[in-house]
């Protein structure tokens, strides 16, 4: 007697690599994208963490290691943010502010000092630490796209919307701003973009720029970096009379992208990797271009340029304002740091200490870039499963 075949039957197990990949939703260029970034990340950080490790008194092989580690973190987490919708993060971003705000304010006078400014904490018991402003970006980009989501009825009323609207933008810009001006000014300038498309009024969103300026001013003429970000600003527009201490990160840079040629030295080749401070995060672009040549900076660029047309796809289609602003403002964030980053590798730009997302050697900054693409991918979810019946609709708190 023949035993009956039940393998039409069987369901595949959401355990294994089948079941997991069945259950990645989202826009797959944006994955592949992730990959992508990932694999450039690996060949540039192998390339430019000799002198680190070398420092450190530990091999390349263990640096490495640990960055592959915060990779796959990332993508777990992002695969995890992908798959809550994305209707939640509306509740979320009111505690993540709650968190934020006082994170922020022990950072700016208890936070460890790494490069003379007060931008970490340590996380007990990990041997890591984070930036806080790095879960500020999260926090303020959520909880404007819910307040502009939900307000739109009443979007020019002083009282309901724009006094909440600009004391969160003012008042996380000012947290950031004494340690971070440039992830500050950054953030700063997402939000006037998301107010734009939030429907502020001018008027409004002028008060709020003046305001701005007013914060701006303070930090650099009374603010605790105020030597630093001067000297920055200066050093930029007039080289010729800087310190030559001052113009030393960015000469080399540019030493290591003229060097490059069209197609580069090959990988691992760079000599100015054993020059720039900071080789494998903040001018790890230049280190790219060094190795890969003129060829592999455009690709690089590319990459980036895809990503913002990818996401302004998700913007344009999605359902819910919520959505929408939630993806543009994430989508500009994104963007914004990796052209500010490859703008000071170049000279377009003074020194500024923003890393490359998802490329440069970060830490817990990989995993809060991943988050974020995370949260793109699970608007862009809604977009694939339009027909999709949601039991119990979430309503955004």
């Amino acid at each position: 007697m023949e035993t009956p075949d039940n393998t039409a039957n069987q369901k595949p197990s959401l355990l294994g690599v089948g079941g997991l990949l069945a259950n990645v939703k989202g826009d797959r260029w944006i994955w592949l994208i992730v990959i992508m970034l990932s694999m450039i990340s690996m060949l540039a950080v192998y390339s430019s963490i000799g002198t680190l490790a070398y420092t450190r008194g530990v091999g390349v092989e263990s640096i490495l290691m640990k960055h592959m580690f915060m990779i796959i973190a990332g993508i777990i987490l992002m695969y995890i943010s992908h798959r809550l919708d994305y209707r939640y993060y509306a509740g979320i971003s009111k505690i993540l502010m709650i968190i934020t705000i006082p994170l922020l304010l022990f950072t700016l006078f208890f936070g460890s000092h790494i490069n003379h400014a007060s931008r970490w904490l340590p996380i007990p018991g990990t041997g890591l630490s984070f930036q806080t402003s790095d879960l500020a970006k999260l926090a303020l980009i959520t909880y404007l796209a819910r307040i502009l989501s939900r307000k739109q009825e009443n979007i020019k009323d002083v009282k309901q919307s724009f006094i909440p609207i600009m004391g969160s933008v003012c008042v996380i810009f000012a947290l950031i701003g004494p340690a971070n001006l440039s992830t500050g000014l950054m953030l700063f300038g997402v939000s006037i973009l998301l107010l734009i498309m939030g429907r502020i009024s001018v008027k409004q969103i002028a008060v709020v720029c003046v305001a701005g300026m007013f914060l701006l001013t303070a930090m650099l003429f009374l603010g605790s970096r105020r030597a630093t970000h001067i000297s920055r600003v200066k050093a930029f527009f007039h080289p010729e009379l800087a310190d030559q201490d001052k113009l030393f990160q960015g000469n080399h840079a540019k030493i290591a992208i003229a060097t490059g040629g069209f197609f580069g030295k090959g990988p691992g080749r760079s000599t100015e990797r054993n020059y720039l401070p900071e080789a494998f995060s903040d001018e790890i672009f230049a280190i790219i271009v060094e190795e890969y040549g003129l060829f592999g900076g455009i690709v690089v660029i590319s990459i980036y340029l895809f990503l913002l047309y990818r996401c302004i796809k998700i913007v344009t289609k999605a359902p819910k304002a919520f959505g929408a602003l939630l993806a543009a403002g994430l989508s500009f964030s994104l963007t914004i740091q990796a052209f500010a980053n490859m703008a000071v590798a170049v000279g377009l730009g003074p020194v500024t200490g923003v890393s490359l997302p998802l490329v440069s050697m970060g830490g817990t900054s990989i995993l809060f870039t991943s988050i974020a693409f995370g949260i793109i991918l699970s608007v862009s979810r809604d977009i694939d499963e339009p027909k999709k019946v949601v039991v119990g609709e979430i309503r955004e708190a």
